[in-house]
């Protein structure tokens, strides 16, 4: 089969890998539906996290599956699923406190921008869906992979609440759908923070009541203008560097918090300063898996849509495109179809 590899950074190759097969009687094969490309896929992209050697690429994945290991009990062939990017027991101590990206025995799912994935730990990390979908489901579908489910822990672990005041930092993907996330958790006020117009149009059809276009200083400056010198009682931290970190910290109110998800590259934390703003900080990797039953179920029962973060479709091997697009922000977010 051919899929996406990396060579260097802005290389990126469609060619041919090996096919996937059973290699441990917990393992599934599936068929991809569809995957895309993550924004964390740029760090490397863009040479800021380095790589040692070519790397296949991809950890956003649904599909059909076409063959089970020995061990494998919950799901058979022919049934649609969606898996997160850490493979996970789902029944380890930290599995069952709903952290599995944190899994005792989690192996990250990273091959599958391609026709075939093989997933480990098949039970414990693959969700089947009623039915096989409809076409116009499966995008929103794949969003619960990863990026609604980033979003969704971000809302979840800033701890947003009906009624509440929210700001989002990131106007890409999975702060997009954090906005949508703290909508659907009631947040009444929900503070976009964005530059782009298209991006902002996109976080006003989730939700939000409010843009701000300013960063840093000014970012902060104004969302306390907006909250009447209060701050935010949650902020959804969804790019990860120091000046969004920062950010987020500082339009927090005190006993507020922040949920963290942009995967950080030289955030440091003055230690002094985090003392005195009396905020919660909770974040990292999103335990995807925790949440989708939860958002397959909204997805299915069409009660969100958030397969509209998709703006540019592409065929599989077009998957080169699809990191220019992302990384020169002519897209949000890049869906390939096999």
């Amino acid at each position: 089969m051919r899929g996406a590899v990396l060579y260097s950074p802005g290389d990126v190759r469609f060619e041919e890998r090996a096919t996937p097969t059973i290699i441990a009687p917990t393992d599934a094969i599936i068929r991809i539906s569809a995957t895309c490309v993550c924004g964390s896929d740029l760090w490397p992209y863009r040479g800021i996290q380095s790589i040692n050697q070519p790397t296949p690429m991809g950890h956003e994945y649904c599909g059909i599956v076409e063959e089970i290991g020995s061990a494998v009990t919950t799901i058979k062939p022919g049934q649609f699923v969606i898996g997160s990017f850490f493979a996970s027991d789902n029944s380890c101590p930290h599995c069952r406190s709903g952290y599995q990206s944190s899994c005792q025995h989690r192996e990250l799912v990273g091959t599958a921008q391609a026709p075939i994935l093989r997933v480990p730990l098949a039970d414990g990390t693959l969700v089947t869906t009623p039915e096989v979908p409809n076409d116009d489901l499966i995008p929103s579908l794949l969003t619960a992979s990863d990026v609604l489910g980033t979003g969704w822990f971000a809302a979840a672990a800033a701890n947003v609440k009906p009624g509440a005041t929210v700001v989002i930092v990131g106007d890409g993907a999975v702060g997009l759908l954090g906005v949508l996330s703290a909508a659907q958790m009631g947040a009444e006020r929900i503070i976009a923070m964005s530059r782009h117009a298209s991006r902002q149009k996109l976080a006003r059809e989730f939700g939000a009541t409010d843009i701000v276009t300013e960063r840093g200083d000014e970012g902060v400056a104004r969302t306390k203008e907006l909250t009447s010198g209060i701050g935010a009682d949650s902020v959804l931290e969804c790019v990860g560097t120091q000046e969004s970190m920062t950010q987020a910290i500082r339009s927090t109110r005190p006993g507020g918090s922040v949920g963290y998800v942009g995967v950080p590259h030289g955030v440091e934390l003055d230690g002094e300063k985090l003392f005195f703003a009396h905020v919660h900080l909770h974040g990292g990797p999103a335990p995807v898996r925790r949440f989708l039953p939860t958002l397959i179920d909204l997805v299915w029962k069409r009660k969100i849509n958030p397969g509209k973060v998709f703006d540019l479709t592409l065929s599989l091997d077009q998957v080169a495109e699809g990191y220019r697009a992302m990384d020169e922000r002519r897209a949000i977010k890049a869906l390939l179809l096999p």
